[in-house]
């Protein structure tokens, strides 16, 4: 017979299908479920869930897929661990997790954008997870992958409120055993604000953020720009120059994007159509604070001199002439691709391009023709842009430059630009009758005439050319340019070249054109007789008469602008010409302007000196030391060859020390350079140097070797060393840095020279700061034992004056972090150190900040990590000699952060970390406590109330509540911390019975906090700790002979507690057990002891605390009442503690009887005192019904006197007119009221005549500030949040609720009315709501009405008001509620009439001959036209009933409308029988048509004498009735 067999490989699958048990041998399985497989049979499993493995059934073998897995143990013990990669592992289980949410979400409160969301988040995991499970991605697509993965996963934990996953640089979750603290909390705030950042990308942003904020993360941003079209009609070729402009200071800030327009509309070149995209680079912070940056667009023309010449003439072509300008106005603040649309504006012949540019920004004239581009700023420099935005800027996209350095140069960066404006000239016409035409042509030759090719480029996205020619202003004696070109010369050439500039006249026609020769020149060098560059700013340069000097030869001896000259002696104010030698100087003048753009050429000549120091070795010291007064921003532009030359310097001399303190003083000025402000951003440049090209292997040795001289040579050197040490961050990265190099070239040669030389110079560092001890010399310790005790003294220091906190827990972090490491040898000496000197400082410190402190958290931490190191009971009872000061800090402490919620309540690993330490650190302290504090000399009252309040704070906290989450978190929490509630609840029970006889001090005050453990839903935690209940009622007996301290305590905290939601059955049972078998084995509290738990379990916990509350407070809530006149509340007040007395002789409390007016000694007499003051209240306040029932209560009733007031109490119900008073709802909403009144609604009892308007008016004298709201709608959430005060406040109609001995029998009318106001606890409010389309023929059709309930807790008149949801009424309803109150009336009135003969007959004849007269109300008609039909009851299947109870309404009419017709024949006067005779044949007809449609009805008339209503008053009985008459 074959039988189960243990598997061998199949130990781990999954189930692919659903299946359903059917039997209980088998296991019901769903998609997903993972198993572990324990035997095999056939085609069958036998096993368990993972999430179950208490349920063992048997499933088929082909409803799993079998996975890989590890089996550790065996037998009993066997667990699987599936081999998954644990990154595909987190996907499962955070798939498990989602999904269920996800179901939530749809089926218990449906959210549609958050499930749609959860959806595409599992959607996206799923499909990703398949992919790293299909091995087939390359591993760097592998990795990227895996980001994402985790980079969702931790968004979607945040979107659900999960918790937060810490991981490692790869991505994996870091394991807490395995990870220093310090690790864990910075990995948990790396975390943290990586999931918040990613949270920002993904909201859309709907606000437009400021440009500062916006970029405020990034030192460089970028304007995208794409030309779409240019509709305008220029009827020639073109160029269109684009470039940002800053209007305010009249000047353009980037280089020119230029496009080459063709005259058939399209771009000339073709390949580039629908490509057109330049991006403006290099921007920066400051450039977002400029006032505004304009996009401005250059169109030049390139064709004839007149586009209105004619062509009967051969005229000349490919001449620049000005058409127009067009301007976007604040370009930047574009943050995504919209296409804007701006209008050129043409220029005239005369009109400077530039006065065109800000004619058209003043004017700001927008048309729909025009240039159509679209802008987006982007984030980051050109290689980020690349990176992050490649679907909008790759390689062919043309780049154009800010003219000017970016906020940050990165070494490796290198740049070479020149950028030239043409400015302006004034031209002589010379023989001509009208100006010139002047075009200036720029070209770049070298010192032997050669021109340089492709050097000048007139805008981005052209080619290099070999010489430009401007812009030709028509007849214009003083032309105005402004155009911008940039040469890019190599770096060799630079030295050697210079700019030439010629001038020619051109004319429209071609013929008189060819003839033009070239009539004047200028130059310029673009390097100076110093070796610096051309200065930037204007250059006034001389125009030079052309007499055969394209030789270059011939002219670069000259001098080349105006201050040359008149450094030379020459005058630049003569009008007529000069001679130099064979050149002559015209009178013409030419304005250029200059701006060097370079990382390798420097306008400064003391840093030119250094970077060229090996050309003149012996200006060496004088370079180095004028270096430290050239201006910052020079020195940044060049960093990296600053540096290179500085340990150049240094290297190439070391053999000798004569420039190591120059050098050291340079490199020191460097680094304080970039630490200002104002350089800070540079800080990353620095970094990246030192990181990747820095090379000086022996620099650390020189480096070292002068911080030390600086350091011993304190008192003298005091200047420089204080420079160093500012410095002294970046002086050891270069010092590691290059031993780092050195190790690696020389394989570690020189270690112990190394490490004896920091050695040597961490001892000079303590000797200089601790200036008073006695300098010892070189001591050969370890550098932590010389540095530890130093910071710590300067911790301490500055944690006492509230100073540097932040760098204070910087520090401190760090000296904990090295401490916690296991290879940096023994460590418990230093711990020590710290514990001794900075433990109770900190303490101190995090005690005396406030909660919303910024550094609160870091403090606390530091608390957390000093104990984890730390061995805390050697410590305190070696240490301290005020042990008990330190202690009571201590608790504060402890307790003050477990109530701030120190970490976010997402970073469950840091929580419970900290829990775990506070826990350890606790349960020391106790040990403590019972070793030094118990006896009765030491015994210390508030040191264990600390204690005991700590331990119960620590227990109740909401981070250990394990029931509060999923199972899955559960689990994790359980299996890795157990259950720490557990643990501390034992503790705080044994501290509790090591009190002896100190015990008592503690009753009732640690009451409380028992009963909150206690509630603690973990069963072992009850078992344990309830008793301590008994034992505080057995410790006050013993020294009161009773527990009524205890009973009162606990009766009060435990109402509140259960009705703040704590408790549950098992509490009741477990409380009710323990405490009734700790009493019933004690000898003398037994009974007593079995009294009060009864008293206290669920069924009587309301008498219960009406006894010990309502004993206290009632009498104070009477007085409150009797103030204002309300008698009616003050007698209910008192009639709920005359309610809980007996009618005995039981001795009454004495409390009871300390009031005025009660001489009373047994319960009865006191009840009966009280009584006879609540009949004269209610007596007082016209409640003459109530007093009925309240004498009733008394056993005197039986008295003479007691007898005629009881009969005058009826008498006033049946004949004094009552007044009846109005209920008000009143609603108080804004954040500005009281909590207890905020957003919520009460029902006011208003007082006797008081109308609204009045009610209204006291209302709002106790709320000055609150607005009075003008509608009965509910409010808006806007208005509940508003920060001020709203009050809503309309009258209700109170629901009559008649006694149960009054249903169903006929009421003296007297007897109604009084409870139509009183005693009720239900309102309406009630008003009319059409919906849809009226019809005009039956308004009855969509008429709705919306009414609200309200309903209150006790009966009004009383003390507690309450409300409640509102419903809707159909209109089929409305109809039903609608006969219904109209036949009440009619029968009302019928009584009314039959009971008083004499009543005046008018309102009776209204309301009849309103219902049987169609004229005047069309009767109920409507309703059989609305209702009564085919198409209603197909429609409303649900409403047949309705409907048949609202033609018994109409049948039962008829009766009540017969009685009425005949009392009205009887008191009709001849003068109104014609209208009695009308109303009795409308009344003929209504009757025989409902009465053939809805059948005859018959009502039975009662006869009630008035003395029989008086009898059944008196006796609350029913009376006996006359013999019925049947109408």
């Amino acid at each position: 017979m074959s039988r189960w067999v243990p598997t061998k490989k199949e130990k781990y699958g999954v189930a692919i299908y659903n299946y359903d048990a059917r039997g209980e041998e088998e296991l019901s399985l769903q998609i997903g479920d993972t198993v572990h497989i324990l035997e095999t049979y056939e085609d069958w499993y036998r096993g368990h869930r993972l999430r179950r493995k208490s349920k063992k059934g048997i499933f088929p073998a082909c409803y799993i897929h079998l996975k890989e897995a590890t089996v550790e143990g065996s037998g009993q013990k066997e667990t699987v661990i599936p081999t998954e990669l644990p990154l595909v592992q987190e996907v499962t289980t955070t798939l498990r997790e989602w999904a269920t949410i996800w179901r939530d979400l749809y089926v218990v409160s449906y959210n549609r954008e958050m499930f749609n969301s959860v959806r595409d988040m599992i959607y996206d995991l799923i499909e990703w997870r398949s992919q790293i499970l299909s091995g087939t991605l390359p591993q760097d697509e592998l990795t990227e992958l895996k980001q994402r993965v985790t980079s969702k996963i931790d968004y979607g934990n945040k979107y659900l409120d999960l918790d937060l996953v810490v991981r490692d640089k790869d991505g994996n979750i870091l394991d807490p055993e395995l990870t220093s603290t310090i690790s864990l909390f910075r990995a948990h705030e790396a975390a943290s604000k990586q999931i918040e950042d990613r949270i920002q990308e993904e909201k859309k942003q709907n606000i437009d953020l400021t440009r500062q904020a916006k970029f405020a993360s990034t030192p460089a941003f970028a304007l995208f720009v794409t030309l779409k079209n240019v509709v305008c009609k220029i009827g020639e070729d073109a160029e269109v120059l684009m470039s940002l402009y800053d209007p305010v200071e009249s000047k353009f800030i980037s280089e020119n994007y230029l496009v080459k327009w063709s005259s058939s509309g399209l771009v000339k070149d073709i390949d580039q159509l629908h490509n057109l995209r330049a991006v403006f680079t290099d921007l920066g912070s400051e450039d977002l604070k400029r006032e505004k940056i304009s996009f401005v667009c250059q169109i030049v023309r390139v064709g004839r001199m007149e586009l209105r010449d004619n062509n009967t003439k051969k005229l000349t072509s490919g001449l620049r002439r000005p058409f127009g300008v067009a301007a976007l106005d604040d370009a930047i603040r574009h943050k995504q691709l919209n296409i804007s649309r701006f209008s050129p504006r043409v220029a005239g012949e005369n009109d400077f391009l530039q006065t065109v540019i800000n004619k058209v920004i003043t004017a700001k004239e927008v048309n729909h023709k025009g240039l159509w581009v679209t802008l987006k700023l982007l984030p980051g420099d050109i290689h980020q842009i690349r990176k992050d935005f490649p679907h909008l800027v790759d390689r062919s996209t043309a780049v154009a430059r800010k003219m000017g350095f970016p906020e940050i140069i990165m070494p490796g960066d290198v740049r070479n630009d020149i950028y030239v404006t043409l400015v302006q000239g004034d031209f002589d016409k010379g023989s001509k009758t009208t100006p010139k035409n002047v075009e200036v042509t720029m070209s770049v030759y070298d010192e032997d005439g050669k021109k340089l090719e492709n050097v000048i480029f007139p805008g981005a996205g052209d080619e290099g050319i070999n010489e430009y020619k401007s812009v030709i202003y028509y007849q214009v004696k003083q032309p105005r340019w402004f155009e911008t070109i940039k040469v890019a010369i190599p770096i060799e050439d630079v030295n050697r070249s210079h700019l030439r500039f010629t001038f020619r006249h051109r004319s429209s026609q071609d013929s008189k054109d060819k003839s033009e020769k070239i009539f004047a020149l200028s130059f310029v060098k673009l390097m100076r007789y110093d070796g610096t560059t051309l200065r930037d700013g204007e250059h006034d340069l001389i125009v030079y008469k052309v007499s055969k000097m394209e030789d270059s030869s011939l002219y670069l001896n000259l001098p080349a602008t105006k201050l040359e000259l008149e450094e030379k002696g020459y005058s630049t104010t003569g009008k007529s010409t000069q001679n130099l030698g064979n050149c002559t100087i015209s009178k013409d003048s030419f304005q250029i302007s200059t701006l060097v753009c370079s990382t390798k050429l420097t306008q400064n000549v003391d840093l030119l000196g250094l970077l060229k120091w090996r050309s003149n070795t012996s200006l060496l010291q004088q370079n180095l030391r004028q270096l430290m007064k050239v201006e910052g921003g020079e020195v940044v532009k060049f960093l990296q060859d600053t540096l290179d030359a500085l340990f150049n310097i240094m290297m190439e001399n070391s053999d000798s020390d004569t420039f190591d303190t120059l050098v050291f003083d340079a490199l020191v000025f460097i680094i304080g350079l970039i630490a200002d402000r104002k350089f800070q951003h540079f800080n990353p440049v620095l970094e990246t140097y030192i990181r990747k090209h820095f090379s000086a292997t022996l620099a650390y040795m020189k480096l070292t070797k002068v911080l030390k001289n600086y350091v011993d040579n304190a008192e003298k050197l005091t200047e420089q060393l204080l420079k160093a040490m500012k410095a002294l961050e970046y002086i050891f990265k270069f010092i590691v840095r290059s031993r780092v190099l050195f190790n690696q070239l020389y394989e570690n040669k020189g270690e112990a020279d190394f490490v004896e030389s920091l050695r040597n110079l961490f001892t000079s560092f303590n000797d200089m700061m601790n200036s008073n001890s006695e300098n010892t010399g070189m001591v050969k310790v370890d550098c932590r034992e010389i540095l530890l005790p130093l910071m710590t003294d300067q911790l301490k220091f500055h944690l006492e004056k509230r100073e540097e906190l932040k760098a204070c827990c910087q520090l401190l972090s760090d000296i904990l972090e090295v401490l916690y490491r296991k290879d940096v040898g023994p460590t418990q000496w230093h711990v020590q150190i710290i514990m001794e000197k900075l433990l109770r400082t900190v303490n101190r410190t995090v005690i005396s900040m406030g909660r919303d402190s910024p550094h609160i958290v870091s403090l606390s931490f530091q608390i957390a990590l000093i104990l984890v190191v730390g061995r805390i009971t050697v410590f305190i009872l070696k240490t301290f000699s005020v042990l008990q000061d330190f202690l009571m800090e201590t608790f504060i402490m402890f307790k003050d952060l477990i109530g701030k919620n120190v970490y976010p309540s997402d970073w469950v690993i840091m929580n419970m970390m900290q829990n775990k330490v506070f826990l350890r650190a606790i349960n020391q302290y106790a040990a403590v406590l019972n070793k030094k504090f118990l006896d009765q000399t030491n015994f210390e009252l508030q040191l264990w109330n600390n204690y005991f309040h700590l331990a119960v704070a620590f227990l109740t906290q909401e981070s250990l509540q394990l029931e509060n989450f999923s199972s899955d978190k559960r689990v994790k929490i359980f299996h890795k911390y157990q259950d720490m509630r557990r643990q501390i609840g034992f503790e705080i029970r044994d501290m509790w019975y090591n009190l002896g006889p100190h015990k008592i001090k503690f009753i009732p005050e640690m009451v409380g906090p028992i009963l909150e453990m206690t509630l603690v839903p973990e069963i072992e935690l009850r078992k344990a700790t309830i008793p301590i209940f008994f034992d505080m009622m057995q410790c006050e007996f013993h020294f009161t002979c009773s527990f009524q301290r205890f009973e009162n305590e606990i009766i009060t905290k435990l109402d509140h507690e259960v009705e703040g939601g704590r408790g549950d059955e098992q509490y009741k049972v477990l409380f009710q057990k323990i405490l009734l078998e700790h009493c019933r084995k004690h000898k003398y509290l037994a009974k007593t002891g079995e009294n009060f738990v009864t008293l206290v379990n669920k069924e009587n916990r309301m008498s219960c605390t009406v006894n010990v509350l309502v004993r206290w407070y009632l009498y104070k809530l009477c007085d409150l009442h009797k103030e204002c006149d309300n008698y009616t509340e003050a007698a209910y007040t008192l009639l709920l503690h005359a309610k809980l007395l007996k009618w005995s002789d039981e001795q009454c409390a004495a409390h009871l009887t300390q009031r005025d007016g009660y001489q009373a000694t047994t319960q009865g007499q006191l009840k009966d005192q009280l009584y006879q003051q609540i009949i004269n209240y209610f007596d007082k306040g016209s409640f003459k019904r109530k007093n009925v029932d309240v004498f009733y209560a008394t056993e005197a009733y039986h008295c003479i006197p007691l007898q005629r007031k009881q009969a005058q109490f009826y008498e006033n119900i049946v004949k004094v007119i009552r007044p009846k008073p109005d209920y008000f709802a009143v609603g108080y909403y804004g954040m500005g009221f009281p909590s207890f009144l905020r957003n919520k609604m009460f029902i006011y009892r208003g007082k006797e005549y008081e109308r609204r308007e009045d009610f209204e008016a006291r209302l709002l004298t106790q709320f000055p500030n609150a607005e009075k709201m003008k509608t009965t709608t509910p409010p808006s959430e806007d208005t509940k949040c508003s920060s001020g005060q709203y009050i809503q406040c309309f009258t209700v109609k109170p629901i009559l609720d008649l006694p149960a001995k009054f249903q169903n029998k006929p009421v003296s009318e007297q007897i109604v009315s009084f409870y139509t106001v009183n005693e009720v606890h239900k309102f309406q409010y009630s008003r009319p709501v059409r919906k849809g389309e009226k019809d005009p023929d039956n308004e009855f059709a969509n008429m709705w009405i919306e009414r609200t309930t309200y309903t209150t807790a006790y009966k009004l008149p009383g003390i507690l008001r309450w409300f409640e949801v509102k419903s809707e009424i159909s209109p089929l309803e409305n109809a039903i509620e609608t006969m219904q109150l109209t036949n009440e009336k009619i029968s009302s009135m019928v009584q009314r009439h039959l009971a008083d003969p004499n009543l005046p007959i008018n309102p009776l004849s209204m309301l009849l001959n309103g219902i049987v007269d169609p004229a005047v109300m069309g009767g109920f008609t409507n309703y059989e036209k609305a209702f009564f039909n085919d198409k209603y009851m197909q429609e409303h299947p649900e409403d047949l009933e309705k409907i048949e109870k609202l033609k018994d309404l109409i049948a039962w009419q008829i009766p009540h409308l017969a009685e009425g017709v005949r009392i009205h024949g009887e008191k009709v006067t001849e003068a109104l029988r014609p209208f009695h005779d009308r109303l009795e044949a409308c009344f003929k007809q209504l009757r025989e048509k409902v009465e053939k449609q809805y059948g005859a009805k018959t009502l039975v008339r009662f006869l009630v004498p008035l003395q029989e209503v008086l009898q059944m008053l008196l006796l609350g009985t029913t009376c006996h009735l006359s013999p019925p008459l049947q109408i």
